[in-house]
């Protein structure tokens, strides 16, 4: 029995970065999965798109494919865009069997990456009792997305930083710029801006503008390859590929 080919799906940009970063991911779980094939498919502006990929691995023989979607909420994307796009690319493949794994967040694996983030930025671990850190999110207008990016906040503060709020790069508020400010007025000696965004693009250059516009001390990187999400990326296709009886192919999960 063959393991799954596993199809990461992202939603793709203008800026260059954006399908760089994901191809590096790319790399570091095709590491990580020995003898999965792992391939690249963009929603988006870059090539290729998801239905050509999907053609390609069809005519190349392959028969089973994981669509793990490279996003860190269930907003419009996961809910709407990616299935429809799925949808529509294996009607016309019937010998393509194509599972959807979860999106990644929320996981405590994201809060660690984040972190990692936050210390490659110049953070110690001593300084995280001054600390305030926004938690700065694309946004999105679907309110469980909102919900769940206020929800990784309240838990996050409770690991010893000052305060965490949760901020937006577009569609709701607070901005970035706003976030910032409010730590200080309420007392934060440093404040950090950590984007909860997989890789660069228009809406994290936004986030970076209100980080520099609010006076942030610190701007952390996007989550990009971190080891974390890797594990991440890894563990949510070992959990889709699982539900077809896959196990044995597949090995412990990760």
């Amino acid at each position: 029995m063959t393991a799954p080919s596993l199809l990461l799906t992202a939603h793709g940009s203008r800026d260059p970065r954006h399908a760089a970063t994901v191809l590096a991911l790319r790399e570091e779980v095709a590491a990580a999965l020995p003898g999965v094939r792992v391939e690249v498919g963009f929603l988006d502006f870059c090539v290729p798109g998801v239905p050509q990929v999907l053609e390609r691995l069809a005519a190349e023989g392959v028969r089973d494919v994981v669509a793990l979607p490279l996003l860190l909420t269930r907003a419009f994307h996961a809910k709407a865009d990616i299935p429809a796009v799925l949808r529509a690319a294996t009607a016309c493949l019937p010998g393509l069997r194509v599972r959807r794994a979860g999106v990644l967040g929320p996981s405590p694996l994201l809060t660690a990456a984040l972190e990692r983030r936050l210390h490659e930025a110049g953070l110690a671990p001593g300084d995280r009792g001054p600390t305030g850190v926004v938690l700065a999110s694309a946004g999105s207008s679907d309110p469980e997305a909102s919900a769940v990016i206020a929800a990784i906040a309240r838990e996050w503060r409770r690991t010893g930083w000052c305060a965490v709020r949760p901020a937006f790069a577009s569609a709701s508020p607070p901005r970035v710029a706003d976030a910032v400010r409010a730590l200080r007025a309420e007392g934060a000696r440093r404040v950090a801006v950590a984007p909860y965004v997989l890789a660069p693009g228009r809406l994290p250059d936004r986030i970076a503008r209100g980080a520099a516009e609010g006076g942030a001390d610190v701007l952390a990187d996007v989550l990009g390859a971190a080891p974390e999400v890797v594990a991440l990326v890894v563990r949510r296709y070992r959990e889709a590929a699982a539900t077809a009886g896959l196990r044995a192919v597949l090995g412990r999960p990760a």
